[in-house]
């Protein structure tokens, strides 16, 4: 969701990778369809593992959520966004999925209006 919701923001000016430190076999179709909702079309993507070379290749890494650990070579950026987790409180579905693409969506475009942080050479 990250990924595309950062491609959406910053269109050209940022390359976005998403990867997953334990990605399933299939793209969660309640994500593809709460970022259908906004214009966001992610359904042509596939859930990939970390790749190691482009980790240390890039400028920020954002982590989602409290459950993933990577490690992340010196000199790359992180940034651990502990998204809501509106299950906790019996949210489920598509609200569920609702409330965590709006809680991430806010935060994306935070760090999209960032000057010069996520600005290609």
């Amino acid at each position: 969701m990250a990924a595309g919701l950062l491609h959406a923001a910053a269109g050209d000016r940022v390359e976005v990778h998403s990867a997953g430190t334990d990605p399933g076999d299939q793209l969660n179709a309640l994500s593809v369809a709460a970022l259908r909702e906004l214009g966001v079309d992610i359904g042509g993507e596939t859930p990939k593992p970390v790749d190691q070379a482009l980790l240390a290749a890039v400028d920020l890494v954002v982590i989602l959520g409290r459950e993933a650990n990577l490690d992340v070579p010196p000199g790359v950026r992180v940034r651990r966004w502990e998204t809501d987790e509106p299950s906790e409180r019996g949210i489920e579905g598509i609200e569920r999925m609702r409330l965590v693409r709006d809680d991430i969506a806010a935060r994306v475009q935070l760090l999209a209006a960032e000057p010069c942080s996520l600005v290609r050479p």
